[in-house]
């Protein structure tokens, strides 16, 4: 009888309208490889379901993974927010600022380093990701292109 009215009390939860908004970021869906100087880069993106998109990155050097990160994109809030988790730290917020076609920019200003995490699919079916803000005094920034993966 718990698990009727439990799963009854769940079928009726209304989603805010930013979760239907999350929809709009299928275009992240999928894995993404790529590699730079010596890095293999693997991205996953779930599909935008129940208001949010989960991610996992992982970097392996060597045969060894030097590096990885889960991350979560949530719009079951007041405002769709992209949660960094590098190394399973505690998530960090970086809240939606503008939005387009097969393009995102996520913001935090308060954060030391980055103060914006972009996201944008390329022409050419390649998708990209960019850190850039501030460090001390100096704007510093960071790219990655990855090609979707068969996997």
């Amino acid at each position: 009888m718990f698990k009727v009215i439990f799963l009854t009390a769940l079928a009726s939860i209304n989603l805010p309208a930013f979760a239907e908004d999350v929809q709009n970021l299928s275009w992240m869906t999928g894995c993404w490889r790529g590699e730079d100087r010596g890095v293999q880069m693997e991205e996953c993106w779930s599909k935008p379901e129940g208001g949010a998109l989960l991610g996992t990155h992982r970097d392996i050097v060597n045969g060894k993974m030097v590096s990885w990160e889960f991350m979560r994109i949530d719009g079951s809030q007041q405002d769709i927010v992209y949660y960094a988790s590098p190394k399973s730290r505690t998530p960090t917020p970086f809240t939606l600022l503008t939005t387009s076609t097969n393009r995102v920019i996520f913001e935090n200003k308060e954060h030391n380093f980055p103060q914006r995490i972009i996201y944008w699919l390329d022409a050419e079916g390649k998708l990209n990701a960019r850190i850039e803000g501030k460090k001390g005094e100096k704007e510093v920034s960071m790219q990655w292109t990855w090609k979707r993966s068969q996997q």
